[in-house]
């Protein structure tokens, strides 16, 4: 079955980096647009970024655009968030996301899998 596996959550003072990795497992995962979303306790999940089954097109929310980066490496089954200059409005659990195909990116994209999510805390 379609496993997605996130690592590299920790805690770390405000303006600080952490990178985020999601192995994936179960499925081809070159087939599949890939994305980050975060979620605070008591509140919804809200999108992140997103990125196409190359890596070739990237898209961002507002909040994090020029501090984060979205990659990937097809050859590792692998998704990567580089998250730089973290402000202590990060702090949340962060999720791995897969939407098979080639879809348009956008930040209401329906996702197909999700993984269980690691835990980001930014401290002031």
């Amino acid at each position: 079955q379609v496993q997605l596996v996130e690592s590299g959550g920790g805690l770390v003072q405000a303006g600080g980096s952490l990178r985020l990795s999601c192995a994936a497992s179960g499925l081809a995962f070159s087939d599949y647009a890939m994305g980050w979303f975060r979620q605070v306790p008591g509140k919804v999940r809200n999108f992140v970024a997103l990125t196409s089954w190359s890596g070739g097109n990237t898209v961002y929310a507002d909040s994090v655009k020029g501090r984060f980066t979205i990659s990937r490496d097809n050859a590792k089954n692998t998704l990567y968030l580089q998250m730089n200059s973290l402000k202590p409005e990060d702090t949340a659990v962060y999720y791995c996301a897969a939407k098979l195909g080639y879809p348009i990116l956008s930040s209401d994209l329906p996702m197909d899998y999700w993984g269980r999510g690691t835990q980001v805390t930014v401290s002031s």
